[in-house]
């Protein structure tokens, strides 16, 4: 199997978030769950007003963003320039949706950092996570933040086990990752560069860049050129 991506510096080029210079001074990307709502607050203290407008206390909304009547917003938040949170939206508890993203009907969104251009479009759940660059979950897929038992999660990358001491902890998903229709993702996934999940597959651990997942257990090393714009 190719190499295990599990830094920040690996599953993500760069810049593409206004959470960059936060995330870029952290080893592992989940670490910075915890704090997301003080990072969100002290961005949004710093954003050009000719850019982005306050519309509450802790939330500010880019000028250029589409934001549907009907979408409901939570403080903190940050919806980037040009992004579009449609119908029925719910966001809340601490979220930044970056530049140019897609927050669709139905779409929850808790505690989380969108990288620019993340679509999650239809009917998903994305808690306590971080989806990279250009990100893509089908309709009805979900980013699942509690065990069933409720028990604290850990992060399995083989025979290497890392308690993360949280009770809540989606998944991290590296640039470009596709997750396909009706997936689960299941607390404590990590999901490599422009990895893609089969649509109804359940996932969980450690999942290299660069893949097929077909199944929970069936992955297969594929080597994938990103979408051009």
């Amino acid at each position: 199997m190719g190499k295990i991506q599990m830094k920040t510096l690996e599953l993500f080029e760069p810049g593409h978030s206004l959470a960059w210079s936060q995330l870029s001074t952290v080893e592992s990307p989940w670490l910075l769950i915890p704090v997301f709502k003080e990072i969100i607050l002290a961005i949004g203290q710093t954003l050009d007003p000719a850019i982005y407008q306050k519309h509450a206390e802790g939330v500010w909304i880019a000028r250029s963003a589409v934001v549907a009547p009907s979408a409901a917003i939570g403080a903190p938040a940050i919806i980037g320039e040009n992004a579009q949170i449609r119908h029925g939206a719910y966001i809340r508890g601490a979220v930044l949706v970056g530049e140019g993203c897609v927050v669709g009907n139905s779409t929850e969104l808790k505690n989380c950092i969108l990288f620019d251009k993340v679509q999650v479009p239809h009917f998903n759940y994305v808690g306590d996570a971080i989806l990279g660059y250009k990100a893509h979950l089908g309709a009805g897929a979900v980013i699942s933040n509690v065990k069933g038992d409720g028990t604290l999660i850990s992060i399995k990358n083989g025979d290497e086990v890392i308690e993360t001491g949280r009770r809540k902890l989606g998944a991290i998903l590296g640039d470009y990752a596709e997750v396909g229709c009706n997936a689960v993702v299941n607390p404590g996934t990590i999901i490599g560069q422009r990895t893609v999940v089969y649509p109804t597959a359940c996932v969980r651990g450690v999942i290299p860049s660069d893949s097929l997942v077909k199944t929970g257990k069936d992955i297969e090393l594929v080597q994938r050129v990103p979408k051009e714009d």
